[in-house]
């Protein structure tokens, strides 16, 4: 192993972070309205931002806030530079906000070093300043990247590779031979590298466990929530691709592959040997079959269920999925049922009464 067994405590905490506007414009790529030596020193939001800090309004109906809002200044879309505060303006000040979060951004605290109660196996490698937290458990043959932060109660199996300057939060579970790529985050209670849920049946039909023996890939810059399960795949591997977030409570099956800067919202379930193209959107409660694939940019609505593969580009909804504009009008109609049956009753009775003015009765 190539750190030592003690915590290297960092001498002195780091002092708050602190930006002038100035400095936040040029990073921003926003323009200035007011004093550019101004410093901010963190971010809030509008309701209970304080002095000293940076806020951000992304609509025009939350204008009356900002009027109100205490923060020294307002990162703002350009329909709103007319507000009389200091401000920095650009045509997109969610994906400010966010940048400016960054720079305040601080991980939970840890010491440098290798914690006197984690378990580490033989042939271990641990990059430089990586942090392996207290009942971490690092099995034989494992490597850790440079700065990577492993907090406690967290399990790595054999051979697991973690890349540089990864976050794993507390009781993460990586299963043998997963492979984990540079900067990403995986929160509580997540388990990668679990069993697929693969089975043959016999002629009694019993239920014949197919082995699982491959691994699960993620690649860099993939975000998990907490709670979720990426299934190893039977053979080959499980593939989450680079720039994709995964929310809370995702369930990803064997031989998934999750294409590049994917989003699957919370309780998503996605079935074995599904192939997901680049920027496709899953939104809450999706479930998908196995065996099919999603094009690049398609978006699935909410509690859809899709059982048929989705063509690039396409917007769909409803179980089974169907394309959005027909869900909607079919959704709409649903509502009308009430008054429809109503309708046709009347309809049916003003039929009999003709039909008995026909025959003369």
């Amino acid at each position: 192993m190539s750190s030592s067994k003690a915590m290297t405590l960092n001498p002195d905490p780091s002092p708050p972070k602190s930006y002038s506007l100035e400095e936040l414009a040029r990073y921003l790529g926003a323009s200035i309205k007011g004093d550019p030596l101004i410093r901010v020193g963190g971010l809030g939001s509008l309701e209970d931002a304080q002095a000293g800090e940076l806020s951000f309004v992304s609509h025009e109906r939350y204008r009356p806030l900002a009027v109100n809002c205490r923060a020294a200044a307002l990162i703002v879309p350009h329909t709103m530079e007319d507000l009389d505060r200091p401000l920095l303006i650009t045509g997109q000040p969610y994906l400010a906000m966010a940048r400016a979060a960054q720079l305040f951004f601080e991980p939970p605290a840890t010491p440098l070093g290798v914690h006197e109660t984690a378990v580490v196996g033989e042939g271990v490698e641990v990059g430089k300043d990586a942090c392996i937290g207290p009942l971490v458990h690092v099995g034989p043959g494992c490597r850790i990247g440079e700065g990577t932060r492993i907090y406690g109660g967290t399990y790595l199996g054999r051979e697991v590779e973690v890349g540089a300057h990864c976050m794993l939060h507390p009781h993460v579970t990586l299963l043998d031979r997963c492979r984990v790529g540079d900067r990403v985050i995986i929160h509580s209670g997540t388990v990668i590298g679990s069993d697929g849920f693969g089975f043959a049946q016999d002629e009694l039909g019993h239920h014949v466990k197919i082995p699982q023996v491959g691994i699960v890939q993620i690649d860099d810059d993939v975000e998990i929530g907490a709670n979720c399960t990426i299934d190893r795949a039977a053979f080959g591997r499980t593939w989450i691709q680079r720039g994709t977030k995964i929310d809370n409570l995702v369930q990803i099956a064997h031989n998934v592959v999750v294409g590049e800067h994917s989003i699957l919202i919370a309780q998503v379930g996605v079935s074995g040997s599904t192939r997901l193209g680049k920027h496709v959107v899953l939104a809450g409660q999706v479930g998908v079959v196995g065996h099919i694939e999603i094009g690049d940019g398609a978006r699935v609505g909410a509690q859809s269920g899709v059982g048929r593969s989705v063509k690039p580009g396409e917007d769909v909804s409803g179980s089974p999925v169907m394309p959005h504009k027909d869900w909607r009008k079919m959704v709409a109609n649903v509502k009308r049922l009430p008054q429809l049956r109503e309708e046709l009753r009347r309809l049916q009775k003003n039929v009999q009464e003709l039909e008995k003015a026909i025959h003369g009765e």
